[in-house]
């Protein structure tokens, strides 16, 4: 994904737009394109301002945080789990579904680390 136009872009927009220019002759004069100043008009009748919308995934924890405990607890039963039965057994125990390699990356964002014999307790420095 490109990132979006910078706001002293959309800041010399807005004051055009002010000036009387419509959306596509404020587009045309700044060389966007038609429908960028048209999009860009419309969100400065709307909401008062051009500034770009947030891009991405929405910050958040993910439907695993509010089962950690859960997943804690079946590491420490028995550390030498696959990544696809603890999926099933987080599937039996909760109705949650989550792919494998989901569960592997937010056992690593939790500082657990994948020894060859078992998954260990994530060290002291590493935060939760």
């Amino acid at each position: 994904m490109s990132a979006p136009l910078p706001n002293a872009l959309r800041a010399r927009f807005q004051r055009l737009i002010e000036e009387g220019l419509s959306g596509r002759a404020a587009a045309l004069r700044l060389k966007l394109s038609s429908a960028t100043g048209a999009r860009w008009g419309l969100a400065i009748r709307r909401r008062g301002h051009a500034c770009a919308s947030p891009q991405g995934q929405p910050r958040g924890k993910g439907k695993l945080n509010p089962h950690r405990s859960f997943l804690i607890e079946l590491i420490n039963q028995d550390g030498d789990m696959t990544m696809p039965e603890l999926a099933g057994a987080l599937a039996d125990a909760t109705g949650v579904q989550a792919h494998p390699d989901a569960i592997g990356r937010f056992l690593r964002k939790l500082g657990f680390t994948y020894k060859k014999s078992r998954w260990s307790q994530p060290s002291g420095g590493a935060h939760r």
